[in-house]
């Protein structure tokens, strides 16, 4: 497995596949192909179907400019190796095509190609929590500890980085007021949110502010602000939220939260590895049900819990998101995306709570889990995969 530090990515919104992964794949072909007059760029299958909500044409255009780019839509050709591809073609002055690509959108902002530019050194020995699990227990050790051994010093600060982004979002989003762009004309709700929660008591005030937390980063992300992929900007608010609530009222330190991002950081890891975080490759289960998995064992991890323990947190936040389509309404990241967030922050305050509970002991493994979330996103149409062509995305229209 590669670092964690590819689950976390820092960038601008709204979306880590659709707009991230474009930009970078746009600058690498403009630098190299420097003597380009003019490019084309084809979209095919879901970041077609869904890229004009998500801004992927702004992005690619902000990366090639000033030289002129074509984008040509084709929602309906899926390539096999994933249906997020695009094609890069760059001209000379007299119109000859001088050097084309062709680049794989893979979710969480990664890109892969047909060569190994994008390869990199694994770093992680196991590829399985079972195997991890086992290696805890033969070292007397957390799952965070194994991130500390395996990763490079800096990671540390590079978590540290991350969590100020995150804080920053809340901070921002929770300010924020008005009417997100896109033209499906949705109210900001997290400055509301967090206002009625403040008057709140004991764990009804707390369980709200998670809810207001989780919509301040999701707003802010659907308004192409700066996020941190856990694990993709469509579900970005789940872990800052939970993790927010910890050290603003349970008054955990910095080091505590940046062990419980680790963790988390490795949980995201073992479900792209053997499955994907894709919501136009395994739906929003990929997404959301990654995130609310990663966030159940940060808390779990943060709340003192054993391996075990944290393990069987993170299987129940995926296992109960199983079969959860992405069906964004106007190809936005927006409904229902936004108010997943904050539901899927609640339902890892109910693993952490209920894996703290148990001795740890459960029938069904996260690893399976997670083989079960592949095949199940395998099995959904592709209406139901990020394209816009089914579920909420044809049954609510924009105005």
């Amino acid at each position: 497995m590669k670092s964690i530090k590819q689950i976390y990515k820092i960038g601008k919104g709204p979306s880590a596949s659709h707009t991230m992964a474009p930009f970078k794949a746009a600058t690498i072909f403009k630098e190299r192909t420097p003597d380009a007059e003019k490019y084309s760029v084809i979209l095919f299958g879901s970041v077609a179907a869904t890229g004009k909500g998500h801004q992927t044409d702004i992005a690619i255009l902000e990366a090639f400019s000033p030289k002129n780019v074509e984008i040509i839509w084709q929602p309906e050709t899926f390539y096999p190796k994933h249906p997020n591809t695009l094609k890069f073609i760059a001209y000379s002055k007299d119109d000859k095509i001088i050097s084309e690509w062709i680049v794989y959108s893979i979710g969480g902002g990664d890109l892969e190609d047909d060569t190994d530019f994008f390869k990199t050194k694994d770093i992680y020995e196991f590829s399985t929590m079972n195997d991890i699990l086992n290696w805890c227990g033969e070292n007397g050790k957390n799952i965070w500890e194994y991130v500390n051994e395996r990763e490079k010093s800096d990671i540390w600060d590079y978590l540290s980085e991350v969590w100020k982004v995150m804080k920053k979002a809340v901070k921002q989003g929770i300010e924020e007021e008005g009417t997100l762009p896109g033209g499906l004309n949705l109210r900001r709700k997290a400055s509301s949110y967090f206002i009625r929660a403040s008057g709140l008591r004991g764990s009804l005030k707390r369980r709200s502010l998670v809810f207001a937390y989780a919509l301040a980063v999701s707003e802010q992300n659907a308004s192409g602000g700066m996020v941190v992929t856990a694990p993709t900007c469509g579900s970005c608010g789940v872990i800052p939220a939970v993790l927010y609530m910890m050290e603003e009222y349970q008054k955990f330190s910095d080091i505590k939260i940046l062990r419980a991002l680790a963790t988390a950081g490795l949980i995201g890891n073992l479900i792209k590895v053997n499955a994907s975080v894709s919501g136009a490759e395994v739906g929003c289960q990929g997404e959301i049900g990654t995130a609310c998995a990663m966030a159940a064992g940060a808390l779990t991890q943060l709340f003192g819990g054993t391996p075990p323990q944290v393990e069987y947190a993170a299987e129940m936040g995926l296992e109960h998101h199983l079969g959860l389509t992405c069906d964004p309404v106007g190809g936005l990241v927006q409904v229902p995306c936004i108010e997943r967030n904050a539901f899927a922050a609640s339902r890892a305050l109910d693993a952490n709570t209920y894996a703290i509970l148990s001795d740890g002991t459960h029938r069904v493994s996260f690893d399976k889990v997670v083989k079960t979330m592949k095949q199940t996103g395998h099995d959904l149409p592709n209406l139901y995969k990020e394209t816009s062509t089914g579920g909420l995305a044809i049954n609510i229209k924009i105005k």
